[in-house]
């Protein structure tokens, strides 16, 4: 681990603690997701829609979230008015064993769909087994890879991210960079994502710095970075550290080593305001990276307090935004409500981050601004679309 790391740690435990959470969800390792034998299941909209909720209530370190997956759940519930959700809770234990035996008792049990489980092995597992019961699944995952079929994952995905900021680069006259990742399994998929999200919007990748994640590994890969950056004429670098890694660090050493910020853009596929301390760092200063509508995200953190008392874990609002879609399709009336079709409608849905949408291959977009740190403060460049209805996403 990182020295330099410790005081962000201690300041933010329960903020970093979340993303070790996250990050187990998006890295376990998974199976392939069989396509159900329907397209989801035909249901009474007169009636309390069953929709049943997987989280891991008794696995171990995973108390707080699972039951703020659920406060969030209900309180997505207290939210829509005339249409009635019959939430049944079912716990995983965080095992995709587990996940799997409690899914098929919930398709026994008459559920139209399943929102979790959390875990990616945790829910590939629920889906595979509720394949020809023909329900889907909504996952908490932001695991791309094990997406398609009945499985869908409501986390924020690497591709969504990368793809709004290399488009936003490329709009800003960018045209080359060196992506900077530890050499893990999530800095491996970050890597791959800006890839690809490069070639989409026209932007060349000039070289990628892999490194050990250790903070000698940090280091050199300072070292190299520079050097890349300047053999290859990039303009900019994207880094996929966090605030718990190794951003810090890279954050300090590249301009220190002569990567000047205001002449070489940095940008970062995580969160740079999470925890708060990271606005501080020089060499963020007027760098770019993506957020959802604060506006609304505050918005749903304020409403939870005032109906449990206190702040929700931040990944919390992704129960919401399945009940939130949910509801939005059982609202229409329509009893194939809870049908792939019906769930990749192209105007999407409102969740506590703004709009979202799922789509065919299991994935989700998700409107983002885009951000700058100046004077350690977050500055929106680009804000978040309201809808996907012309967005320039």
């Amino acid at each position: 681990m990182f020295a330099v790391f410790a005081s962000p740690r201690k300041l933010a435990a329960r903020v970093l603690a979340a993303l070790s959470i996250f990050w187990l969800a998006a890295c376990e390792p998974v199976g392939v997701t069989v396509p159900g034998l329907s397209e989801g299941p035909s249901i009474d909209t007169t009636r309390p829609v069953p929709v049943a909720l997987l989280v891991p209530r008794s696995a171990e370190g995973t108390t707080t979230v699972a039951r703020d997956l659920e406060n969030a759940a209900r309180l997505a519930i207290a939210d829509l008015g005339d249409v009635r959700i019959d939430l049944r809770v079912y716990d995983t234990a965080g095992s995709a064993a587990n996940a799997s035996a409690v899914a098929q008792q919930a398709a026994d049990e008459g559920a139209g769909i399943i929102l979790g489980p959390l875990f990616a092995e945790a829910a590939n597992a629920a889906a595979v087994q509720v394949a020809d019961d023909g329900l889907n699944v909504l996952s908490f995952s932001n695991n791309a890879s094990i997406a398609g079929g009945n499985l869908f994952v409501l986390g924020p995905t690497f591709e969504n991210t990368a793809n709004r900021l290399a488009a936003y680069a490329a709009r800003q006259g960018r045209s080359s960079v060196v992506i900077v990742h530890p050499d893990t399994v999530e800095g491996q998929f970050g890597r791959n994502a800006i890839q690809t999200a490069a070639a989409s919007s026209g932007l060349s990748v000039a070289g990628t710095v892999p490194f050990p994640f250790s903070e000698t590994g940090a280091v050199e890969a300072a070292n190299r970075t520079v050097s890349t950056v300047r053999s290859t004429g990039a303009d900019s670098v994207f880094l996929t550290s966090t605030s718990a890694g190794a951003l810090p660090l890279l954050a300090q050493l590249l301009p220190e080593r002569g990567l000047d910020p205001a002449q070489t853009q940095y940008i970062g596929l995580a969160r740079w305001d999470v925890p708060p301390q990271t606005l501080r760092l020089p060499g963020l200063q007027g760098g770019w990276f993506a957020l959802p509508d604060e506006t609304t995200a505050a918005s749903f953190r304020a409403r939870y307090a005032a109906a449990y008392g206190g702040q929700p874990h931040p990944l919390a609002g992704l129960a919401y935004d399945g009940i939130a879609a949910i509801g939005a399709l059982v609202e229409q009336g329509n009893r194939d409500a809870l049908t792939r079709g019906a769930l990749t409608q192209s105007a999407g849905f409102q969740g506590t981050g703004g709009a979202f949408r799922l789509l065919p291959d299991g994935t989700n977009q998700r409107a983002l601004a885009v951000a700058t740190v100046r004077d350690g403060q977050v500055v929106i460049l680009d804000p978040a679309p309201r809808s996907f209805r012309g967005a320039g996403l």
